[in-house]
């Protein structure tokens, strides 16, 4: 199956937590078929003086939604991610953006991700990555 991930940090060394978790989604969650370039972008729905670095990647994966989910979030607790609150800095953040052409809804889980269409740091990275798979198809 093949999935969208939105990956955000604004903490720490944020090159390397996006190294680190391009590498850690390889490992555990599937291969990677596109990444996208890294875009500079400013908090979204809280104040934050830290600027977050944001991309997407595009996933070949065999997890159904619930265990790429569970997976999403063991990386981002191993990287020492702590969620207070909804809006707040982070080491790293891993959304499900899109999953196949499935449409999901669980308590726990909404794909495609209910707000990607109004975030511009979701939308560019996203679009980068469709773009260049129709200019090479």
């Amino acid at each position: 199956m093949t999935t969208y991930l939105s990956l955000g940090t604004n903490l720490g060394n944020k090159e390397l937590n996006l190294l680190k978790v391009i590498a850690l989604i390889a490992e555990r969650i599937g291969n990677l078929s596109a990444i996208s370039s890294v875009y500079e972008t400013q908090a979204c729905g809280f104040q934050s003086a830290n600027l977050f670095l944001n991309m997407a990647l595009r996933v070949e994966t065999s997890l159904q939604p619930v265990e790429l989910l569970k997976a999403s979030q063991e990386i981002e607790r191993q990287m020492g991610r702590v969620k207070q609150h909804q809006y707040q800095d982070r080491i790293i953040d891993i959304d499900i953006i899109l999953y196949d052409n499935i449409v999901y809804k669980s308590e726990e889980l909404t794909i495609p991700h209910p707000l990607y269409r109004k975030r511009d740091f979701v939308m560019k990275p996203l679009q980068e990555i469709i773009r260049n798979a129709m200019k090479t198809s």
